[in-house]
């Protein structure tokens, strides 16, 4: 069925004012064991979507999220976290919330619903199908998102889905669907818990395996991350230290002078 509501159906904790704080967070971190166990079932489609997405990128495309609220912040996050950590574009993984800009941190009333305004956005950004849009939706039934990847379909572009319903209208829209089901929230329908959480480690999963494959990361180093304040200097210093065996104020110098891990451990090694 398209409309199985498993992120709305009702908590399995009950009375949850009449509980002691040690109660209700013992209660919330036993439910979010369940999240990694459900990751685990979907690595397949999440392997799956990564080669996709990682084919693209190396064809000069870009990876887009889509979301509205929790699920759209979630998405703005991971984006904007892979220029400093890898050294990457800001155009290249790029997030989207409906509503704009000012929803990320103030709900916009019924921007989710409209069902052509995702299309718009990315019409804002050229899109193309070098592309690859991945809508995050935990309940899949998000026409902000939905509209966006259908409208993406029937111009060949590739998309795919984060979603916690099975046999979601999302998924029926997406190339490469992946449906975490974490059950029924803590709180009922409080899809910023579990389902939340399960987007999140997704989108690590997507992000960070993605830039791998882009040869952004050497051995276990961010080598390309920017250079942005005094606690990334020291760690990079400690890279090139590392990565060159001079000693800190030469590899202080080394990174100052070339900008990056990466050219300062290549400039050393001539």
């Amino acid at each position: 069925m398209a409309n199985d509501r498993i992120t709305e159906s009702s908590s399995n904790h009950n009375n949850l004012e009449q509980l002691s704080i040690k109660q209700l967070i013992q209660g919330i971190n036993d439910e979010d064991h369940s999240v990694p166990k459900a990751i685990e079932k979907e690595l397949n489609s999440i392997e799956t979507l990564i080669q996709k997405a990682s084919e693209q990128l190396k064809s000069g495309g870009r990876l887009f999220y889509m979301g509205a609220g929790t699920s759209g912040r979630l998405g703005i996050v991971d984006a904007s976290e892979c220029p400093p950590t890898f050294g990457v574009d800001h155009d290249l993984v790029v997030g989207l919330i409906a509503g704009g800009d000012s929803a990320i941190r103030k709900a916009v009333e019924f921007a989710e619903d409209d069902t052509e305004q995702g299309w718009k956005d990315l019409m804002e950004y050229d899109i193309n199908s070098k592309d690859f849009i991945i809508g995050i939706a935990a309940s899949g039934t998000t026409p902000y998102v939905i509209g966006a990847l259908k409208t993406c379909q029937e111009n060949n572009i590739p998309t795919g889905c984060i979603t916690c319903n099975p046999n979601s209208l999302l998924s029926k829209v997406s190339d490469f669907p992946i449906s975490v089901i974490v059950g029924p929230e803590f709180v009922t329908g409080s899809t910023r818990m579990k389902s939340g959480t399960a987007q999140k480690l997704v989108l690590n999963m997507i992000s960070t395996a993605c830039m791998i494959q882009l040869g952004k990361v050497k051995g276990n180093r961010m080598v390309d991350m920017q250079l942005s304040n005094d606690k990334l200097v020291d760690r990079g210093t400690k890279m090139v230290l590392e990565g060159t065996g001079v000693d800190y104020e030469a590899a202080k110098s080394l990174l100052e002078k070339h900008g990056s891990v990466r050219k300062a451990i290549e400039a050393y090694k001539g």
